[in-house]
């Protein structure tokens, strides 16, 4: 086989690895989430039922730990799955780039194994270890889990904005400085922006099966309990991740300027640049979008005059697909915003009468917010990933150019779809048959009073 024909097999498989790997990640992380914020919920609402000598908390934290071991054993079929597709379907990354930034998923390997470990303990743990001993069980999974959700993403940060290394005169990679690829200019708010994203995403998902029982007549206290706790985890967490992501953003313009402008479809170099909702970006324009005047520079430079960088700045072929970014942006931050709302009307209901509102719409709007953090994720990964094409590294490689020649990576990618539908089904049909274990209510629970949770409920203060 001649160079052109590798480089024909190459363009060729572009689309189905990129759809491969678009599929893994867009699966997993919806599981990482629970690994990363479910062992914390949990554990907590452990500690408040045996601080209180509640049998209720305690046996809510049982029926989560179970839930939670069901979800591990699927995250980490993904997980493994994704670690060998960074190879087989990026060999010019890996081969070039390996021993730069594969130092983080060394120690994320470190970090899972760890989790894993005391996901067994703690899972196993109850009725065998003192209540003392079993929390205290939880804790190195709880820091592992955050550890290893920081190196991924500390791997994906050195790839929007490569660092730790040089290049020669014939481009290969010089004087490796694994520990300064791992923190560069974008790893702290992307590691922030992820930790919170998973805790709102974990704490708004578990609420919102709560909420849809309590909408069914599930009135007793299990229910209001089960609401409560982790809503009250994504209320703390919803605030501060719109701080964190003005945090991101402006990193973005520092080190990726085509990104920021594919975020708001701007092609023009402008000071006083607009802000814009919605609309569609062509013949180098936004169209049909709500504009905030200089919303965008005041945003960015926190000045209504600054000066924000266009596209057309950017050589056309090395700029992002900007409706997918821009769309996308715009379902993160409204779907963020949508959610911040409902933190605030919980937070003034529990102010003023210290309950849960009792409207039925509340219960919905609950009801689906599970959902909606989950999509606002996938927005926000959606931005991160294609904002940063053409180049697989950012500035230096280009995904074209590290895709694996080999043939047959369709068949790969219809693979991977079966056995992600597989294990979708199984989990759903084993949490389903652990909710109709645990949802069973005690006698003096039946007749329980309205959805209204007392002060004297609340598991997180």
């Amino acid at each position: 086989m001649n160079a052109l024909d590798v480089l024909a097999d190459a363009a060729q498989n572009l689309y189905p690895a990129r759809m491969q790997m678009a599929l893994s990640l867009g699966w997993h992380i919806v599981f990482a989430c629970f690994g990363i914020a479910f062992p914390l919920i949990t554990v907590v609402t452990e500690w408040r039922g045996h601080r209180r000598g509640d049998a209720e908390l305690t046996a809510l934290a049982r029926t989560w730990a179970r839930a939670m071991g069901v979800l591990f054993a699927a995250g980490a079929v993904s997980g493994t799955l994704l670690s060998f597709e960074m190879g087989i379907l990026w060999p010019g990354l890996m081969d070039r780039f390996g021993e730069v930034f594969g130092f983080p998923f060394v120690l994320e390997g470190f970090a899972f194994f760890i989790e894993a470990i005391f996901v067994g303990v703690y899972l196993f743990g109850w009725d065998r270890l003192s209540p003392r001993a079993h929390m205290l069980s939880a804790l190195p999974m709880v820091v592992s889990g955050m550890a290893g959700a920081f190196f991924v993403v500390a791997a994906n940060a050195w790839m929007n904005n490569p660092t730790g290394f040089r290049l020669d005169d014939d481009g290969r990679v010089v004087d490796p400085e694994p520990w300064a690829a791992m923190f560069g200019p974008s790893t702290w708010p992307q590691v922030t922006h992820m930790l919170l994203a998973a805790y709102m995403v974990t704490g708004f998902a578990i609420a919102s099966v709560y909420a849809v029982g309590m909408l069914k007549g599930r009135r007793d206290r299990r229910h209001r309990l089960g609401l409560l706790i982790p809503l009250t985890f994504a209320a703390v967490v919803t605030p501060v991740q719109i701080g964190v992501g003005d945090w991101l953003a402006n990193v973005v313009a520092d080190n990726q300027p085509a990104k920021l402008a594919a975020m708001e479809g701007q092609y023009e170099t402008q000071a006083g640049a607009p802000l814009s909702l919605g609309g569609l970006y062509y013949d180098d324009r936004m169209h049909y979008a709500l504009e905030i005047p200089n919303g965008l520079s005041l945003l960015i430079h926190h000045d209504p005059d600054g000066v924000v960088l266009g596209l057309e700045e950017v050589p056309a072929d090395e700029r992002p697909p900007v409706n997918v970014v821009h769309l996308a942006f715009d379902v993160m931050v409204g779907i963020g915003f949508a959610l911040l709302l409902l933190v605030a009307v919980l937070a003034w209901v529990w102010w003023r009468h210290r309950r849960i509102p009792g409207s039925p719409w509340f219960l919905r709007a609950v009801a689906v917010s599970g959902v909606a953090a989950a999509v606002a994720m996938e927005a926000g990964w959606i931005v991160t990933e294609v904002g940063r094409q053409p180049w697989i590294v950012y500035g230096i490689l280009r995904t074209e150019d590290a895709v694996s020649p080999a043939p047959g990576l369709y068949l790969g990618f219809y693979a991977v779809v079966v056995i992600y539908l597989l294990l979708t089904v199984l989990t759903v049909v084993v949490l389903r048959r652990l909710a109709r274990s645990g949802d069973t209510p005690a006698p003096q629970e039946v007749d329980a009073p309205p959805p209204e949770a007392t002060a004297g409920e609340v598991a997180v203060r």
